[in-house]
C-alpha cells in the first residue's frame, strides 16, 4: 500500500484556495456549478447537461473526429469504448495542457491523473458512464514553455531541449521538428539518467515516438497514449484539423457575438475586483480573444503566422495593425476554413463546452483563477460553466531521500519552508574548529593591534595614512583567503552529506520550485517503470485538489 500525507503547498492564488476549500460563499455567483466535493452538486449538473444537448456539436462528429485522432497513437480498446460511448451522448471529466517535451512538468501527469479519478468518481455518483478526456492545447504557439524538461542529474539540475525550427510563429501542433532534432534530444537526455533495468526500454520507446512524430504534440500524444491507453483517456488536439470543422458554428457566433463577450468578460473583471481578487487573464479592450493563422499568401510573408485579432473600424486586424479584415471577410472564412481560427484562455472553455457535455474540467490554480471570468460569456451563450475541480498534485519521495531526510532530521517543511537555512545549520554543527568563529576573531584582534600603527604612520607622514590603510586590507584579504581555503577543505570533508542534502533539495524542491514544476516523468519512469504511476492511479479522488506526499 502506497504510504500519503497531505501536505498544504505555498501558494500564490488566493481566489483558487478560496474556492477549492470553500471558505468565500461569495464566488459562488463566478462558479455557478458548484464544487466538486458535494455529490448534489454532480448530480444537478448532469442533470442540466442532459436538457442542453441543443447547444453542442453532433456527438457522432466529435466521436468520428475523435477516433481518427486516436488511432493515429495506438488507440487500446479502452480507450475506443469511449468514444463509442462519446458518440452515444456520454457526458465527460475533461483536463488540458500545452503539448510539451516528453509531457512536460510532471503536473501534466498529475491533471491528467486527476481527470481519470475524477471521471470514476462522477460516475460511482451518477451511475451512468461518465468518459476522462486530455485536451491536448496543440494550438498554443509559446514554443521555449513547451520545448524543454529539466533533469535532475549527479551535477544538478540540466535543462533539456529541442531547438524552435526555422519558420512562422505558428502553433506547436503546426511546427514540425526534424528526425535530428529529435535524436540529438533523446542522446542528451540518455546522458542524463544513472543506469537502471528500465533506461534501456525507455529510450527505445522515445525513439520509437520520435520516428512517427512530426511534432511535439504528436510526441505528445503518443506517450499520453502509451501511459494512460489501459485507462482510457480519451485524447484530443485543440488544433485537429477534423475537431476544426465542427467547431464552426461557434466560431462564427464568437466573431458575430465579440462585443457582447467582450462586455461579460470585463464585468467579471470588475466583479473580481470588487470582491478583493486580481485578474488573472488580461481582458484587454478591444481584443476579440481569436487567433487566426495568416494565409498561405500572407502579404506580411508571415503564412501561417498565429495572430491575435483586435476589432477596428467594423472589423478586425492584428495587434500591429499589418492586416485587416471586415467582419463578414471573417465570418465567411470561419464557415469555409474554420481550420484558419483558435482560442485564447477565454474562448477555449465556451468552445470546450460547445464541444463535448463538459460535466466538469480539471484545473490548476492559475485556470481556476482565469475561469472565474468566464461565467457571463457561458451566459452569453445559453450555457453554463462546468464543475470546477482542482487538479490533484502530488510530491514523489523516493525511498533514498526519505532514509536522507530521517538521517539530517529534515521535514517536509524544512526542505520547502527553510532548507537553505537548515542546512547552514547543519554544517555550522560540524564545525567543531569554530573556523568562521575563530577567523573573524583573529581579523578582529589584527585590525585593533594594526590600526593604531597605521594612525601612527600618519602622524608621522601624512602620506603614509592611505598606504597603511592598503597594506591593512591586503593583510585581511590575505586572512580571508586562507579561511575561505579553511573551509573549502572542511567543506570535502563533508562533501558526501553535502551531496545527500543537495540530492533532497533537487528532489523535492528543485530550484526553489514545487518538484511537479521542474521535474519530467522520465526520471521516475527510469528507476520505478510504471509502478510509481500505479501508486498515482490507485489513490482516491480529492475534490479540493489537496497536495500529497507519496512515498515510494
Amino acid at each position: 500500500m502506497t504510504s500519503t500525507n497531505f501536505y498544504e503547498l505555498p501558494s500564490s492564488q488566493p481566489l483558487s484556495d478560496a474556492y477549492a476549500k470553500q471558505t468565500d460563499d461569495r464566488l459562488n455567483a463566478l462558479f455557478h456549478s458548484g464544487h466538486p466535493a458535494d455529490d448534489e452538486h454532480w448530480r444537478a449538473r448532469s442533470s442540466r447537461l442532459d436538457g442542453m444537448k441543443e447547444l453542442r456539436a453532433s456527438a457522432a462528429d466529435i466521436a468520428k473526429a475523435l477516433r481518427a485522432y486516436n488511432e493515429r497513437f495506438g488507440m487500446t480498446p479502452e480507450t475506443a469504448a469511449h468514444i463509442e460511448a462519446i458518440g452515444q451522448g456520454a457526458q465527460v471529466v475533461v483536463g488540458g495542457q500545452q503539448a510539451g517535451l516528453w509531457t512536460g512538468p510532471i503536473l501534466v501527469i498529475h491533471k491528467a491523473v486527476t481527470v481519470l479519478a475524477a471521471a470514476k468518481h462522477a460516475s460511482k455518483v451518477l451511475s451512468r458512464p461518465v468518459v476522462p478526456v486530455f485536451w491536448i492545447a496543440g494550438e498554443d504557439h509559446d514554443w521555449d514553455e513547451a520545448n524543454h524538461v529539466t533533469a535532475a542529474t549527479e551535477q544538478g539540475l540540466r535543462k533539456l531541449a529541442v531547438a524552435r525550427p526555422e519558420g512562422p510563429r505558428t502553433s506547436v501542433s503546426r511546427t514540425l521538428v526534424a528526425p535530428e532534432a529529435w535524436e540529438a534530444a533523446v542522446v542528451e537526455l540518455e546522458g542524463a539518467l544513472a543506469g537502471s533495468e528500465f533506461k534501456e526500454p525507455l529510450l527505445g520507446k522515445l525513439r520509437a515516438i520520435s520516428e512517427s512524430a512530426e511534432t511535439l504534440t504528436d510526441s505528445f500524444a503518443h506517450l499520453m497514449a502509451w501511459l494512460f491507453g489501459d485507462q482510457g483517456l480519451v485524447l484530443v488536439d485543440a488544433d485537429d484539423a477534423a475537431l476544426r470543422a465542427v467547431e464552426a458554428p461557434m466560431f462564427r457566433r464568437m466573431l458575430a457575438d465579440n462585443d457582447a463577450l467582450e462586455t461579460a468578460y470585463a464585468a467579471a473583471g470588475e466583479a473580481l475586483s470588487s470582491l478583493g481578487y486580481r485578474t488573472q487573464a488580461s481582458a484587454v479592450p478591444g481584443c476579440a480573444n481569436l487567433f487566426l493563422f495568416r494565409p498561405e499568401d500572407s502579404a506580411s510573408g508571415l503564412a501561417n503566422d498565429r495572430v491575435l485579432l483586435y476589432k477596428r473600424d467594423g472589423g478586425f486586424t492584428d495587434k500591429k495593425g499589418e492586416s485587416f479584415w471586415s467582419a463578414d471577410e471573417l465570418l465567411a472564412l470561419a464557415e469555409s476554413s474554420p481550420g484558419r481560427f483558435s482560442n485564447n484562455v477565454l474562448t477555449r472553455p465556451i468552445m470546450q463546452d460547445y464541444l463535448f457535455p463538459v460535466l466538469a474540467a480539471v484545473l490548476g490554480a492559475g485556470e481556476i483563477a482565469y475561469w472565474a471570468q468566464i461565467g457571463g460569456a457561458f451566459r452569453h451563450f445559453g450555457m453554463e460553466m462546468p464543475i470546477l475541480a482542482p487538479r490533484m498534485s502530488f510530491t514523489l519521495v523516493e525511498g533514498t531521500t526519505a532514509k536522507h531526510m530521517m538521517k539530517y532530521d529534515l521535514t517536509f517543511d524544512d526542505v520547502v519552508l527553510r532548507f537553505d537555512e537548515r542546512k547552514q545549520q547543519w554544517l555550522t554543527a560540524q564545525d567543531r574548529f569554530d573556523i568562521a568563529g575563530r577567523f573573524g576573531a583573529a581579523k578582529r584582534e589584527f585590525e585593533s593591534l594594526y590600526a593604531p600603527l597605521v594612525e601612527l604612520a600618519g602622524e608621522v607622514q601624512a602620506g603614509l595614512a592611505a598606504l597603511g590603510a592598503t597594506n591593512m586590507n591586503k593583510i585581511l584579504e590575505q586572512i580571508d583567503f586562507l579561511q575561505n581555503r579553511t573551509q573549502d577543505a572542511f567543506r570535502k570533508s563533508h562533501e558526501a552529506s553535502i551531496r545527500h542534502w543537495d540530492r533532497i533539495g533537487s528532489a523535492i524542491w528543485p530550484g526553489g520550485k514545487p518538484q511537479e514544476r521542474v521535474l519530467n516523468m522520465t526520471a521516475y519512469y527510469n528507476r520505478y517503470g510504471t509502478d510509481w504511476l500505479a501508486k498515482l492511479l490507485a489513490l482516491p479522488y480529492a475534490p479540493g485538489g489537496e497536495h500529497r506526499i507519496v512515498y515510494l
